[in-house]
């Protein structure tokens, strides 16, 4: 993901006056990432820490701190005091770990307070050219009629990518063999490569191989259609009603962080991600502000409950 067309829009309306100094006077604020230095949440996280900071009164710094899934990380937040100078990047990976990992050392719907919810990564299911469908009802008319031929690919057990292609699976009733990589960036070469039949991607992850046609894209796993992507029909619209994977990734602290420290960062935050260039980028990779449009609490609360539902149904076992 490239934010070098956020940074510059920020800097532009931070020069403006855009945001306010905090009343408060605090220490550096750390956000933990749980995820590898790079990925999409990480580089989305840095970017609105550099230009939140301003309005929240304080610097904020990046810890990457991986292991477990992102059980490390998550950990680590939820032990951390509840002073404000730690803060947690969480993304739809956390409701689903949930219900993957029964051995959680904390109750994922009491150990944090929730900020915000930033931003919206709606996935995008993307098939090799050679996979002859082009649609999602052809799609899943071809499953039926060859079951156990399909595979596909994700960036591991557990991800996001996984979820939606298993929850596809039990909507439409049809069967497709998983196959794990070690992150987003293999699924592509091996999608391309022809040695699975489709995934679900991010757009920023796909877009270039789309638009030169090394990749078919079907639909999209959100409610509504991507600006970057206005021919592609949601999966909702097109075959199977009611069809969400909606990615996301939010802000939370520990348990009990008072709202005189989560108000100047929620409205740091909304004013950064108001700007109509950051808006216009944000579209331009597949993304779509979220803030002040989410609640954060209810949308992980929910989640909590889908997929925890699907794993049980579908007998998903992760071992981390």
């Amino acid at each position: 993901m490239k934010f070098s067309t956020i940074r510059r829009a920020l800097v532009l309306a931070g020069a403006a006056g855009l945001f306010s100094a905090s009343a408060l006077a605090q220490k550096p604020i750390t956000i933990i990432v749980p995820y590898a230095a790079g990925g999409s949440a990480d580089l989305a996280t840095r970017a609105l820490a550099q230009f939140a900071a301003p309005g929240v009164g304080a610097p904020m710094v990046v810890d990457n701190r991986t292991g477990g899934g992102g059980v490390v990380g998550w950990g680590a937040a939820a032990r951390s005091a509840p002073d404000g100078t730690t803060l947690l990047t969480v993304e739809l990976s956390y409701a689903i770990a949930a219900g993957l990992i029964p051995t959680l050392p904390f109750d994922p719907q009491k150990a944090f307070t929730q900020v915000t919810t930033a931003v919206k990564v709606p996935h995008v299911l993307v098939v090799n050219p050679a996979v002859p469908a082009k649609n999602v009802q052809e799609f899943i008319a071809l499953a039926k009629a060859q079951p156990g031929k399909l595979n596909y690919g994700s960036g591991g057990s557990g991800s996001v990518g996984h979820l939606a292609a298993e929850l596809l699976k039990a909507r439409s009733q049809t069967f497709a063999l998983h196959v794990p990589y070690r992150g987003g960036a293999p699924v592509v070469t091996a999608l391309i490569a022809g040695e699975v039949h489709f995934a679900f991607l991010t757009y920023t992850a796909t877009s270039a191989f789309i638009k030169s046609g090394q990749l078919k894209a079907l639909g999209v796993s959100s409610t509504t259609r991507l600006p970057a992507l206005p021919n592609v029909p949601t999966i909702a619209e097109d075959a199977l009603p009611g069809y969400e994977a909606p990615g996301w990734f939010a802000l939370v602290g520990p348990a009990g962080l008072p709202a005189s420290v989560v108000a100047p960062i929620e409205k740091a935050l909304a004013e950064t991600m108001a700007t109509p260039a950051v808006a216009a980028r944000l579209d331009a990779l597949g993304q779509t502000v979220a803030t002040g449009k989410l609640d954060p609490k209810k949308t992980i609360a929910t989640e909590l409950a889908v997929w925890k539902k699907l794993v049980a149904e579908r007998k998903i076992v992760v071992d981390i």
